[in-house]
């Protein structure tokens, strides 16, 4: 089986922008049954400390709105995100984890420049990865058919690539949800990855004890700074996440947020390269939906799982994600 492409948005070096570079990251694939259903849970103070708990992690004061925790416009463990979409986000890397292959930044300067019109969006994005639990791991070994459905079953829809985006970084257009140094201990992020046996996956009667030997999952919101601008926690690390890849090529399937594995684990990148039947070990998903104040129809720059967006502001293709990536 091929192993994961993860589409790096774009590299400088020495000041040269480079777009849609490419590397690998040690993915591959299997199947697996529909994942259980769980009813949704909120915690009772999703962000009672956030001012703290970004100022230990170098975020200077927030411009995105307070969360919207299981308001009137969204359904219960949901949170309500409104805000505006960048197409174009230029971030500057100080301090490479890997200088060779230039994969995990752990340091990013303190601004992270729009290029380019931006979009409104308005939605509703469950607070924690499915099954939407705090304290319960989320589920992993789903196709992004199966995460879909599942979706559907509850009155909900996959993200869209450009809201889950939005819900991660926030208005200050964040690398990370929390900030702009990376931080294993904020998010479950950079643990040692074990070489994976992927005939064992592929096999019914040993999948189950290959995925649990493999596992490193966090309970759902066990890691209080491991929360976004707008109040959603795990966006990076912990399970990769199923989302619609709104340019539909090569799929209509797209990952987002990364593992708890070392790889990128920002809120930007998409990795485009497995179809909607894929999963693996550390694939899971969250969902989204329509805040009940939206109108019946949906905005000329809006987004809906499957639809179209604003030819003016539509997410750039191949998983880049608009960033405008240097470093030194």
């Amino acid at each position: 089986m091929k192993r994961f492409k993860l589409g790096f948005s774009l590299l400088t070096f020495g000041g040269f922008v480079l777009f849609g570079m490419a590397s690998k990251a040690p993915e591959a694939s299997a199947t697996q049954e529909s994942p259980v259903l769980a009813s949704p849970e909120a915690p009772a103070a999703a962000k009672a400390a956030e001012g703290t708990v970004y100022a230990s992690l170098g975020v200077k004061g927030s411009a995105t709105p307070v969360a919207l925790v299981a308001g009137a416009s969204c359904p219960k463990g949901m949170v309500e995100v409104e805000g505006d979409y960048c197409p174009y986000v230029e971030q500057k890397c100080l301090r490479w984890m890997d200088p060779e292959t230039k994969m995990r930044c752990a340091e990013f300067a303190p601004t992270s420049e729009c290029h380019g019109k931006t979009a409104k969006k308005h939605f509703c994005i469950d607070q924690f990865e499915y099954p939407n639990t705090p304290g319960e791991k989320p589920v992993v070994m789903t196709t992004w058919i199966q995460a879909e459905s599942t979706c559907s079953k509850e009155g909900k829809r996959l993200c869209n690539e450009t809201e889950w985006t939005l819900a991660c970084e926030g208005q200050e257009h964040l690398p990370y949800p929390y900030g702009y140094a990376r931080n294993s201990d904020a998010c479950n992020i950079d643990k040692p990855h074990p070489d994976v046996d992927e005939k064992a996956l592929a096999n019914p009667s040993k999948r189950d004890a290959e995925v649990a030997r493999l596992d490193q999952r966090d309970a759902s919101g066990s890691r209080e700074a491991c929360v976004s601008p707008y109040g959603v926690y795990d966006m990076t690390g912990n399970v990769d996440e199923w989302v619609v890849n709104e340019s539909g090529k090569p799929f209509k399937s797209g990952l987002k947020g990364g593992y708890w594995g070392p790889v990128r684990d920002r809120c930007r990148p998409m990795t485009t390269a497995h179809n909607e039947e894929f999963s693996f070990y550390q694939i899971g998903f969250r969902c989204c939906g329509e805040p009940s104040a939206s109108p019946a129809a949906p905005a000329a720059n809006s987004v809906k799982a499957g639809g179209g967006t604003d030819p003016s502001v539509a997410a750039p293709a191949g998983g880049s994600q608009g960033t405008i990536l240097t470093g030194s």
